[in-house]
């Protein structure tokens, strides 16, 4: 008698094409961005790649506008830190969207921008993602005054901490562990800015009850990403996901300094983005919240040239900007 053949594995999640867990437990990953978007590098900004985490192989992308040497002596520029998107499961420094997003902010603010690669789950789950997001702070530190772009640009005393979507789970976590004076001296952090930041909890919003099935975040997406990327056997509810569960440490001691926090109407994640901003208000933070009527979840990344996306960039300017 032969023996029983093996089925073999078969898909059991996946997040839109680029990357599947099988049965047997491996995870396909696609090389390729699923988010194009047209080649906007004009030369205007200039950017390179370099490692800030050799014993992961994480590398870290920084832009400054291109200008002449006499005009850089005379003028530094603040310090933009910025953690993309993806559910904790996708994205890069590398994709032409957030790479096109970063181009943008770094000529108009005009900023000192450091994009962030952080590993991935399922492979890394969660706390991965933030132990790297706050390696990258730490190497930003050791290089601020020897790396030559840093030492002849940035401001170290205007640094602020950006992230979209995920990347703005990993903003309120990078305050909670640095606050506005977590870094040495010179360094100041002088705000933080979540974009659609990815929080939720086990009791789901109204605006996730509302959203339809064909949205580009919908319940079951964002369900898929929470099984993937957060601690195993853990709920919505745990800290990391949700800051005010009941096992989530307190924020009022935390000095966040000043803290912008943007949603969209039509996004799955707007209320809960709406209950972050007002928690932190009730504990007399310093926050500001926008919302973009109309428009879906991570809409800047998606179409960073649509006329909302140009708000975002004025915006983020204002809130650079502003003397706190």
């Amino acid at each position: 008698m032969s023996p029983p053949s093996l089925s073999p594995p078969y898909v059991v999640e996946d997040c839109r094409g680029a990357v599947q867990l099988l049965s047997d437990g491996t995870v396909r990953r696609s090389p390729d961005p699923i988010f194009p978007v047209p080649d906007s590098d004009d030369g205007r900004v200039e950017w390179r790649d370099a490692q800030y985490d050799p014993v992961h192989d994480l590398h870290l992308r920084l832009y400054r506008p291109r200008v002449e040497e006499k005009e850089r002596e005379n003028k530094k520029l603040p310090v933009l830190l910025y953690f993309h998107g993806g559910g904790f499961c996708l994205g890069s420094r590398t994709w032409p969207n957030f790479h096109t997003c970063c181009l943008r902010l770094s000529l108009s603010l005009p900023a000192i921008i450091l994009s962030v690669d952080y590993r991935l789950a399922p492979e890394h789950r969660l706390p991965a993602g933030i132990d790297d997001a706050a390696a990258s702070l730490l190497w930003f530190q050791s290089q601020s005054q020897s790396d030559p772009w840093l030492a002849q640009s940035a401001d170290l005393g205007r640094v602020f901490v950006s992230g979209d979507s995920g990347g703005g789970n990993l903003t309120h976590h990078m305050a909670v562990r640095f606050g506005s004076a977590g870094l040495a001296p010179p360094i100041r952090i002088r705000g933080f800015i979540l974009l659609m930041p990815a929080f939720g909890g086990t009791i789901p919003t109204q605006s996730e009850l509302e959203t339809p099935p064909d949205a580009f975040l919908s319940r079951e997406m964002a369900d898929r990403y929470c099984r993937l990327a957060l601690p195993l056997g853990a709920t919505k509810d745990h800290p990391i996901f949700n800051p005010f569960a009941p096992e989530s440490p307190s924020l009022a001691a935390v000095e966040f300094g000043k803290v912008l926090v943007v949603v969209a109407e039509k996004d799955l994640l707007r209320d809960a983005g709406r209950n972050y901003a007002a928690r932190l208000k009730e504990m007399g933070k310093k926050v500001e919240l926008v919302e973009f009527d109309k428009e879906q979840h991570a809409f800047f990344v998606l179409d960073p040239w649509s006329e909302s996306s140009n708000e975002v960039v004025r915006i983020v300017k204002r809130f650079v900007d502003e003397e706190v």
